[in-house]
């Protein structure tokens, strides 16, 4: 199964998953009086939203390269991350905000059965994360990972949820708003979590030097190159699942234009046969003195 395919049934996988969930948490939480299975249930639907763009972004950022993109079109993949970021904020405002509002509000204790619900989506949330993330490893995917992150928060909303639930049965009245302290924790965690999508995404964007384990195995295949003295310069930047290369590579001073110019492809064919996730490769050859 290609990168993209893996890629695009995680996906699917997340948008079911969050649909099915919302629903579920949205009546338990109006039906149980727990304000923090109601802010769970609404991160839930922007999950579903941000998982569509996700979906999106990796299917144009697999396009093919044309006149106007000759390195593709895999860029759009931490664009689509950054909006990923902002439907997550946007999700920690709103929780924040309504919970703010509840815990000023006088209202009924959640009821027991509310904490049934949520060990259920703390463990298939945990599930999910895991599985998502797993092929955001395999296909070298960003929006993928942020993905994987949504699952991540919401299974932290649901421990903060099922927490504060716990708490306001256990002391009963006068702690009714537990479980909106909760929920108002649980934004700040998503909060902090959005950050560390955002930050890879960035890099990048930014082009940033992160990829030093790859550039040793591409300087380690490189040499079992005949002909290949050595390498020199290596730059990486990644765009999508691919990752792009500049390779200055060190061949015998005296060899002809032509041998120089065929070793260099021998060389751009080698490295994307055994390093599958590479996309262009770009051999600049030196001569050793």
């Amino acid at each position: 199964m290609t990168s993209e395919k893996t890629a695009i049934r995680a996906t699917y996988f997340s948008i079911i998953g969050n649909s099915a969930l919302a629903i579920i948490k949205g009546l338990a939480g109006f039906f149980g009086n727990s304000y923090a299975l109601i802010a769970d249930a609404i991160e839930s639907t922007t999950d579903i939203f941000a998982s569509l763009l996700v979906l999106f972004g990796i299917k144009y950022s697999n396009k093919p390269a044309d006149d106007n993109h000759p390195y593709g079109h895999g860029r759009a993949e931490p664009l689509i991350t950054f909006i990923v970021v902002g439907f997550l904020i946007s999700s920690a405002v709103i929780i924040a905000y309504e919970s703010i509002q509840n815990i000023q509000t006088p209202h009924q204790l959640p009821e027991p059965w509310t904490l049934i619900v949520l060990s259920a989506i703390i463990i298939w949330k945990e599930y999910s994360f895991r599985v998502v993330m797993k092929r955001s490893i395999q296909t070298n995917s960003s929006s993928l990972k942020a993905d994987a992150w949504h699952h991540r928060s919401d299974a932290i909303t649901s421990v903060a949820a099922f927490i504060g639930i716990s708490v306001a049965l256990f002391f009963g009245t006068g702690f009714e708003s537990a479980d909106d302290w909760a929920a108002l924790f649980a934004s700040g965690f998503i909060v902090y979590n959005s950050y560390k999508i955002f930050r890879p995404a960035l890099g990048e964007i930014m082009d940033e030097h992160l990829y030093d384990d790859l550039i040793a195995q591409i300087r380690e295949v490189s040499l079992e190159v005949n002909g290949i003295i050595g390498t020199e310069k290596c730059f990486i930047r990644k765009a999508g699942m691919q990752y792009h290369v500049d390779l200055h590579a060190t061949v015998d001073s005296k060899i002809t234009v032509k041998e120089g110019h065929d070793l260099a492809h021998k060389l751009k064919d080698t490295l994307r046969e055994r390093i599958t996730e590479l996309g262009q490769v770009l051999i600049h050859i030196e001569p050793n003195e």
